[in-house]
């Protein structure tokens, strides 16, 4: 494999002698909103008070959506495990899904009754969190659950549910060690700091603790640091800072104080001198990475180290950027971040050595450019598009209360780790008055001590450890904890959707505008959807749609790539080129206050790309360099391989082929791209959705000034679906991954759905089969036989063709026995044991009641406009669903599933070892056929 890609990435090589096109000067843009002003737009209004027993609350009240975010964070994680304990945060995290005594069985089923949506929790080094946005009308059954698990969650702790967990955390370690750079992060932990430091390990633990765990050690685990006295609570939404107080107290203050958490000293370690490594893992590309310990919240350096990753690697116009991967062409990639902790921070940079370059080479560029780095620090415009870019991005995230990023997130943080809810607004004020001087001084500071050289190369990995579980030990059934709290509160009666209105425009030369507005922030979100997709690829050179939007986002006649970077930065801009089966896509991201410049930019994209012979030759490497790492990625492989089995080797869809074709991306010039883009992307195949806290006029008039005069150039692209086209017959197809302690595997089911037919039925049946957390084949893999992380099961939704796709990462011994279970699961469903009735009550409960938390955000209103104009639905199409799934019943559920999914044309996809896993998989009665990963680098 590797001298194959080496090879092919000669051919590009040789093209970089290529003379570059002529620059012409571009036109100024708008001067930029000053930093200033758009740090003033983040405000997040909030009311804070205390329990007796010691639990924090903070208040945001935000009436946007009827729904409420509720985030409570304890002040535990993993720095807090004592020697032998590690992984017990994190364990916690899974047990306190499990039920509680008031409320026994999977949370889960709670939360899916109420409609929650953004419903998750995460252990971090410095703490656990847990979080869901919920109707308003049901915050006090909410609050009656959290509370349940803080105060009475003990006596549902069973030996089965520790083992259950266990086993599901260990698989979740699986899964991530089995990516590509997978094991970096305990190289990186274990080395910056001493086996004996509160991060000394990672959050995810030792597998051996886990499995020497007794259940009275959870429990004690539990006493000692989930006590109010040790939570935040934020709520954030529909709700006042006096009905809060009212409904917490009710439900949280009987709950006694706990111990107090209180850090470990954390002192930021120093190594004693500069240590270099070298480890190999199944990987495409060598990796070359510096790491430091550096310091946390506690000191403010870690802000102005911030901006000195930033300005290193973070930006896109990067010096790392623009000296390894733009002008000396030696790296593929490179990055650097500061990860910020409570108590201290690991500052990493990396290079992707390009195939064919000499690693050390590089490992000398990278060193040169980030001591030249601390020697004379950043300038002010790389401060100040940091500062932009920071401010920009907090603003787009304060339109969510809840979730991984919202309003709760930005007060739960502040108040846990700084004591401080507001703590969000001085960062921002901090970032905006860093100046160069405070940043050289702070690099200089901490990245000239000793530091942690890493590279990973490509090879066979050192053999790994398995977790081995302890044996079990047989023990009376335990008696069912009886609940002293009584029922749940009741719902209250629930605020519809308040879907906004669609309003549709058309430019001067007919391109179609689709607008919604929404104020919640001054953002603007647009896309330009163009009539193309994956279908659209050109056959025999697949990948040149990938190349072609990669060039015009990196230069255009005006603007060269780095220049094309700074402007956007400056700007606080996102834009971006993707696709989707049926079509192409360039998507901008602005504040509004910029939205001028912005636009200006965009148009300057999307109208006049350059396709410098020297630039495409530099995408064109980087693209073979994704082609090989899909080559060493259980889920780039499986990408690669189950389309054309899936829709038959002669439809469009079939052209879905990961990064491209390795071997004609290698041939593809400059008129393959031009070609394309005069076929496909162009304003008789475009259509244009915004959202924006503007009004339909302006956002008009600005785009008909920068597109209403745009016209075609030749022919118009074509797609044709009118080819008979024939999946693969049933099979399995075993990608040989050596190394890999999980099977990815992918069960891949062809139906007769056409994504533009009414679908609601069968995708509401797959929610008791595929399409959630309580699904069918999940809680059997996962919950009950914990080979799994997680399963899935969904309907891969295109215009033409809409398949079935079922995803199950699982355990590499247990991969023949989970096909099993998956077929035994998906059979059943569809024959002897149709949804039940209380499966059909959560599903059409969850559906109606989540729908307004699902559209809190202008960025799902923007795709479900589109969806709506793919599938040519009616522009209030989800307004209209309560109404839909009211009058659905079980029977309808049943019928529509069994007459879409036949489970014995499932082609089966299985990326493993396959000294492992050949054996396993012969028993099941379908044709093995065995590939080497290497082979799937070209169509064949």
């Amino acid at each position: 494999m590797t001298v194959k890609l080496l090879a092919l990435s000669g051919v590009a090589l040789a093209t970089l002698a290529t003379p570059a096109l002529a620059q012409t000067a571009p036109a100024a843009l708008p001067k930029p909103a000053p930093v200033a002003d758009l740090v003033r737009q983040v405000d997040i209004p909030y009311k804070e008070f205390s329990l007796p027993n010691g639990l924090r609350v903070i208040v945001n009240t935000d009436r946007k959506a009827p729904v409420v975010a509720v985030s409570i964070w304890y002040n535990v994680g993993s720095k807090f495990e004592p020697k032998g304990k590690t992984g017990f945060a994190h364990l916690f995290e899974h047990l306190m899904f499990n039920g509680s005594e008031n409320a026994p069985g999977d949370y889960f089923d709670y939360t899916k009754a109420i409609g929650a949506t953004d419903l998750n929790g995460t252990t971090s080094f410095d703490r656990t969190n847990y979080f869901e946005t919920v109707p308003a009308a049901a915050l006090e059954r909410t609050l009656f659950l959290e509370s349940d698990r803080m105060g009475y969650l003990l006596g549902a702790i069973t030996p089965a549910v520790v083992d259950e967990q266990r086993g599901v955390v260990q698989n979740e370690k699986r899964q991530s060690d089995n990516q590509p750079y997978g094991l970096v992060e305990y190289k990186q932990v274990e080395t910056l700091f001493p086996p004996t430091h509160p991060y000394g390990h990672t959050t995810i633990g030792s597998m051996v603790d886990l499995d020497s765990a007794s259940v009275e050690d959870v429990k004690a685990w539990f006493r000692g640091h989930y006590g109010p006295n040790n939570a935040v609570l934020v709520l954030s939404g529909d709700i006042d800072a006096a009905k809060a107080k009212t409904l917490v107290t009710k439900y949280f203050g009987g709950i006694p104080r706990g111990p107090q958490s209180v850090a470990p000293p954390a002192p930021v370690p120093t190594l004693p001198v500069a240590k270099y490594e070298t480890m190999k893992d199944r990987v495409a590309n060598t990796r070359i990475l510096r790491m430091w310990a550096v310091p946390g919240f506690k000191d403010n350096d870690w802000v102005a180290l911030d901006v000195a990753a930033g300005a290193l690697g973070g930006l896109s116009s990067s010096r790392l950027d623009n000296a390894l991967v733009r002008k000396e062409k030696l790296a593929v990639s490179v990055s650097a971040s500061n990860e910020t902790l409570a108590q201290v921070g690991m500052f990493t940079i990396s290079a992707d050595v390009r195939p064919g370059v000499d690693p050390a080479l590089v490992a000398k560029r990278l060193d040169e450019i980030v001591a030249d780095f601390i020697a004379n620090g950043p300038t002010a415009d790389e401060v100040q598009r940091l500062a932009t870019r920071d401010a920009a991005g907090t603003i787009a995230g304060l339109e969510s209360t809840g979730g991984f990023g919202g309003k709760a997130v930005a007060l739960a943080q502040g108040a846990l780790f700084a004591d401080d809810p507001a703590y969000y607004k001085k960062q921002l004020a901090m970032l905006a008055a860093e100046t160069p001087e405070k940043v050289k001084a702070a690099a200089a500071k901490w990245l000239l001590r000793p530091v942690y050289g890493l590279t990973v190369v490509p090879g066979p990995r050192d053999a790994y450890v398995e977790a081995t579980p302890p044996a079990k030990v047989v023990t009376a059934p335990e008696p069912a904890v009886k609940g002293t709290r009584g029922g749940l509160p009741a719902v209250g009666t629930l605020g519809e959707l308040v879907y906004p209105k669609i309003e549709r425009a058309k430019l001067r030369n007919g391109i179609e505008l689709v607008y919604a507005y929404r104020n919640a922030v001054p953002i603007t979100k647009a896309v330009m959807s163009f009539d193309a997709g994956v279908a659209a690829d050109v056959a025999g050179k697949l990948g040149t749609q990938q190349l072609t939007l990669a060039m015009m986002t990196e230069g255009t006649i005006t603007r060269d790539s780095i220049a094309l970077a700074e402007a956007k930065e400056r700007l606080g801009a996102n834009i971006s080129a993707g696709s989707s089966a049926d079509r192409t896509y360039l998507s901008l991201f602005t504040p509004s206050a910029n939205l001028a410049g912005s636009t200006e930019l965009f148009a300057d994209i999307v109208r006049h790309p350059k396709f410098d012979p020297a630039e495409v030759a530099r995408l064109k490497n980087q693209q073979l360099s994704r082609i090989a790492a899909e080559l060493t990625s259980p889920g780039g492989l499986a990408s690669r391989v189950y389309p054309k089995l899936l829709y038959g080797a002669a439809s469009p869809y079939a052209k879905a082929f990961g990064s491209g074709d390795a071997k004609a991306v290698a041939t593809l010039g400059r008129d393959d791209l031009i070609a394309f883009q005069n076929r496909w992307i162009r304003p008789d195949t475009a259509k244009i959705f915004v959202v924006s806290d503007r009004p339909l006029a302006e956002i008009k008039g600005v785009l008909d000034a920068r597109f209403g005069d745009w016209t075609p150039t030749g022919a118009r692209g074509t797609k044709d679906f009118t080819v008979a086209t024939t999946p693969a017959t049933p099979r399995i197809v075993l990608i040989d991954r050596p190394d890999s302690p999980q099977s990815l595997i992918v069960g891949a089911l062809p139906t007769g759905l056409v994504g533009t037919d009414d679908l609601l039925t069968v995708t509401t049946a797959n929610d008791a089969l595929g399409g959630d957390f309580l699904s069918r084949i999940n809680l059997d893999l996962r919950e009950t036989k914990h080979w799994s992380y997680g399963v899935s099961g969904s309907f891969r939704r295109a215009e033409h063709q809409t398949p079935y796709l079922l995803t199950a990462p699982v355990q590499a011994d247990r991969t023949g026995d989970s096909i099993k279970a998956l077929q035994g699961d998906v059979k059943a469903f569809l024959t002897t044991k149709g949804i039940t009735q209380s499966e059909f009550d959560r599903t059409i409960t969850d559906s109606i009641r989540s729908l307004p938390g699902n559209f809190e955000t202008s960025g799902a209103v923007l795709g479900a406009m589109q969806s709506n104009d793919l599938y040519r639905r009616p522009d209030d199409y989800f307004a209209t669903l309560p109404q839909k799934y009211r009058a659905m019943t079980p029977g309808e559920l049943d019928a529509a599933a069994r007459k879409a999914l036949d489970p014995s044309k499932i082609v089966w996809v299985v990326v493993g070892d396959a000294s492992k896993v050949r054996g396993q998989l012969d028993s099941i009665g379908l044709p093995v056929e065995v590939v080497p990963a290497a082979s799937v680098a070209d169509v064949r």
